[in-house]
Formats: C-alpha cells, structure tokens, sequence
C-alpha cells in the first residue's frame, strides 16, 4: 500500500516521507482491516509529528486519528465483516495516512448513512469530544448561554451545533470576518470577532453582564485568561486543547471567590478508563445527525500526497471545520 511515514521528529512538512511500497496491515482477532476512504487531519497529528503529543509511537509510525472506509478483511471476532462501512481511530502509529489502517474492535463504529467519506472522518473525535465536554463534563442545560471559542475551527464547529441541538444559546468567538460569517452559518446566535475588539467587554455587553454558564476552550492562553473573567457564577470552564500555544494558569483564589469551575475534557482518555461511554455518544450523534441537528462542517479537501499541506494550513489556524486527505 501507499502512505505517509515518519522516521525521524520535527515540523510535518520536514518529517513526512511517502512511501509507495508499504506492508499491508493484515488484521488480528477482532480487528479489521479498512480501505481508506477519508482520513481527517486533527492538531495532534501536528504535535505527534514533533514529539510533543501526550502519546509518543515508536519511530517509524504512520499518523491519522480518525478514518473512515470499507472493511476488506476481518479477523475473528470483529465487529464488522467485509464490505461494511466504518469509521473509527486506529492504533496510534499505524494511523490513517495510507491507503490501509486496522480498526480494533472497540474502535470500529458504522458510517452514518448518508454522511460523505469526509464527514464520517471528520465527525468522529470532534463530535465525540463535543459531546463528552458539554453534556458528561459540562452539564449544559437548556436555556443557559455557552461561549464557544474558536466556533468555526473543527471541535469548535461541532460545539455550536451541539450546543444548539441541547437548546443552549451560543455565543461563538472567531477570529476575522470570514470565520465569523462561518460561526453565524452553523447556528451560532451571535458572534465575536477576537481578533476585533475586547473580547470581554463583548461577552459581558451580550450577557447584561451576567457572564456565560459554560466555555468551550480549545485555545487556551490569553483565551483563557478572558474566559474565567466572563464565567458566571456557577459557571463552567471547558478545558479542550492549547492551540495558541501556551498553557493558561488558573488562579485558584479567582476560581473560589467566583465559584466557577475548571473542567478538563481529555476525551481520548475514555477510552481506557470508561470505554462504554463511547458507543453510547456515538448513538446519541447518529440520532442527532438523522433528525438534521449536526451536519459536520468540511472546510477542505485535498489528496492523500497532500498531508504535509494540509497540516500547514491547519497549523496555520487559517482552516474552518475539518481539514480530510482522500486517497
């Protein structure tokens, strides 16, 4: 098969090397084997590439969170057969950036019907990660407000739309007009340009002052030191990822006089600790998909060979939704 290694740490665009000849996966008990239909490209790609991701394969490895494809081969015990369409996350390192991936078991889910092979890629770790964060994590409530920042990249994306579909009123944060007419598109009732302004001040003048009863925050940094200005009381700050780059500190006296709280969302560690939690959001996703309540936005498209592009663009923070490579 074809595909993507890295054999040595660095920047994507450096460390990336196509390989024409690669071994075909061959599938073990409960595994299958998948022909890759989309693969969506996610942030952690990027920092697995330099050796900065919390999980670190064993060079060479192949990078890729999340597919989605036809079953081609099953081993005893999988729970899909031949000609299945799934989707799901292989073994970290033997990723989807190739034409072939394995699926365990606990990782192979049905593609939705009716959902492009971008979509099924796509929708599967932001969604899921949506879903733990606002209704396991968060505890969003009908009527209360949500903020969610970075509302047009692709967990963000997702939020808006879940947190439409709970009854919340959304409030999304984007950066430039474009981003923003994308935030609004997906069911955000309003919208702030941070790259535009004072952004509390904003979030403050849209809540009468009141703050917000949950934050969604895959950004951290000086996002975050916003945020616990504008958490209401009793409010929840949702703790997703750090693509600003840096590590937000959470004064704790600020925390106690205001009596919000700071939730981490570490989706990915669900599937260690409480792995039956997984199908079970996936079944609440797929009936919200059916009824037309989430519809996972693709902002780009672009071959396989492209990988070491698409990371850029998405590194760049300069994406909406989710990035895929189709081989």
């Amino acid at each position: 098969m074809r595909g993507w290694q890295v054999h040595e740490l660095g920047e994507p665009g450096d460390v990336l090397t196509w390989h024409d000849d690669l071994p075909d996966p061959e599938p073990g008990p409960g595994q299958v084997l998948v022909r890759v239909h989309a693969v969506a490209c996610n942030f952690p790609d990027i920092l697995v590439c330099q050796g900065k991701y919390q999980e670190r394969p064993a060079l060479p490895f192949t990078p890729g969170l999340e597919i989605a494809g036809e079953v081609v081969a099953a081993g005893e015990g999988a729970r899909a057969a031949v000609g299945d369409r799934v989707l799901g996350t292989p073994p970290m390192g033997e990723g989807g950036y190739a034409e072939l991936v394995l699926l365990d078991a606990e990782s192979t889910l049905p593609w939705p019907d009716g959902m492009s092979a971008g979509q099924a890629a796509g929708m599967f770790i932001t969604y899921q990660t949506g879903y733990c964060a606002l209704h396991h994590r968060g505890n969003l409530k009908e009527g209360e407000t949500l903020l969610v920042h970075a509302a047009a990249g692709g967990v963000g994306s997702a939020a808006v739309q879940l947190g439409k579909a709970a009854g919340a009123r959304v409030i999304g944060t984007a950066g430039g007009p474009e981003k923003c007419a994308v935030a609004k598109e997906l069911g955000a009732d309003e919208v702030i340009d941070y790259s535009d302004g004072d952004l509390v001040a904003a979030v403050k003048d849209l809540t009468g002052g009141r703050g917000v009863d949950v934050i969604f925050d895959p950004v951290g940094g000086d996002v975050f030191d916003a945020s616990r200005r504008v958490a209401a009381f009793e409010g929840r700050i949702l703790i997703i990822g750090f693509v600003a780059g840096r590590f937000a500190e959470a004064p704790t006296n600020h925390i106690l006089v205001k009596n919000y709280s700071v939730v981490g969302v570490h989706w990915g560690y669900y599937r260690q600790m409480n792995p039956g939690l997984i199908p079970q959001w996936q079944d609440a996703l797929n009936r919200l998909w059916a009824e037309g309540q989430i519809d996972p936005l693709i902002g780009a498209e672009l071959p396989l060979t492209e990988a070491p592009e698409a990371l850029r663009r998405l590194g760049s923070r300069g994406t909406t939704g989710k990035v895929v490579l189709t081989p």
